[in-house]
């Protein structure tokens, strides 16, 4: 029998070629965005506990409520945003599992949505696979910044539903308070709803605030805002985070999310719901990962990339464009291969795959793999 795809377009993503690439060549990888060093100790004892304690069973619907409350409280004290946790708050198996309900409990078939690239690499298949058109807005560089002007004139009658991520993955750019006036008046009037990727709300550096869209009820009224646990606690693998929407977005979220995974992990929200008493666990995220950002970029000084701004998550672009005219994949590839070094090609991020000669470095890791990583630059010439 044959399937006619939904996403005849999609293939292996570049994270699954790149990494398997380091694996197989015993590359360093700062590539795919995941940390190296060990999570809390703190964290995996409260796992254990709930476990032993009998938490081990189907969590509610929409999240164990002791946890939807702690994040309520959470956001209050950082946003202002008094968020009722039984009517907007649900628990989720990652911050892109929210996304991808976000978009399907609001897209039809001929609706479009603007997204600006590059961008995270869900966005295009999960508009793609509810019917739905991605009109696509580039960011300008050098600085992967949003051209509200184009954004405007990308918007139609069709235009359901306008993406946003900051920090930014890939760019580590960030939204001002500027961009999100401009936000402002775009959407004021319409009916186009915001789905806010803020999974790396924590990691934003030079003591900028984080201009997340809680912060703002004119804009909050129309938008699902989603989160991820695992970029803030550095376990990616659990694979938990949660949407916050007004109770009528919520309603129709939470019609998707029931008959698709229905809940989530019992025994991590159980942990986490206590976990999230310890503040200082995610308000020191930024001088952490600052601190790694910093020496990177110090470090890498030493060779011939061209770093751009990161001014959050714990990625940083780069340009080769002094190394190599070869398309950034292929410069990608043989790094790995020839140095021993993994990065991402920007490209990826790219629908049409623009190449502009520039790479994406993950610094998350350990200062020792960094460390490794940049002597293995140092060496390579062309």
């Amino acid at each position: 029998m044959k399937i006619t795809s939904k996403l005849p377009g999609t293939g292996t993503t570049i994270f699954t070629v790149m990494s398997g690439l380091a694996t197989e060549y015993n590359a360093v990888n700062l590539g795919q965005g995941f940390p190296d060093f060990e999570m809390s100790e703190e964290l995996i004892s409260l796992v254990d506990k709930a476990m032993k304690d009998g938490y081990n069973q189907y969590a509610p619907m929409p999240g164990w409520m002791p946890l939807r409350q702690a994040i309520a409280e959470k956001i209050y004290s950082l946003y202002n945003l008094d968020a009722d946790p039984s009517k907007e708050i649900t628990i989720t198996p990652g911050g892109t599992y929210a996304i991808y309900c976000s978009l399907t409990a609001i897209l039809h078939t001929g609706d479009e949505v603007i997204v600006m690239q590059p961008n995270y690499d869900s966005y295009i298949p999960n508009i793609i696979i509810n019917g739905a058109t991605p009109v696509l807005v580039e960011l300008d560089l050098p600085g992967y910044t949003v051209n509200w002007q184009k954004v405007a004139k990308a918007v139609t009658s069709r235009t359901k539903a306008i993406i946003l991520n900051s920090p930014h993955n890939p760019t580590g750019s960030i939204l001002s308070a500027d961009d999100i006036q401009q936000l402002r008046k775009i959407v004021a009037g319409t009916n186009i709803f915001i789905v806010s990727d803020e999974v790396y709300e924590h990691i934003v550096f030079d003591g900028v605030p984080h201009q997340s869209i809680l912060r703002y009820p004119d804009l909050y009224e129309r938008s699902f805002v989603c989160f991820s646990f695992g970029k803030v606690y550095h376990c990616t693998g659990w694979k938990m985070g949660y949407c916050i929407a007004p109770p009528e977005l919520t309603k129709e979220f939470i019609r998707v999310h029931q008959f698709n995974a229905f809940s989530t992990n019992s025994t991590v929200q159980v942990a986490l719901a206590e976990y999230l008493k310890n503040k200082n666990a995610y308000l020191s995220l930024a001088s952490f990962y600052q601190q790694k950002r910093d020496y990177f970029i110090g470090a890498m000084r030493q060779t011939k990339f061209d770093l751009f701004h990161s001014s959050g998550s714990y990625f940083i672009c780069a340009s080769y464009a002094q190394l190599s005219d070869e398309p950034d994949r292929d410069f990608c590839i043989r790094l790995t291969k020839e140095i021993g070094v993994t990065m991402i090609p920007v490209s990826a991020f790219y629908q049409n795959g623009k190449d502009d000669k520039v790479v994406r470095f993950c610094f998350g890791k350990k200062q020792e793999t960094l460390e490794r990583a940049v002597e293995k630059l140092v060496k390579f010439e062309r």
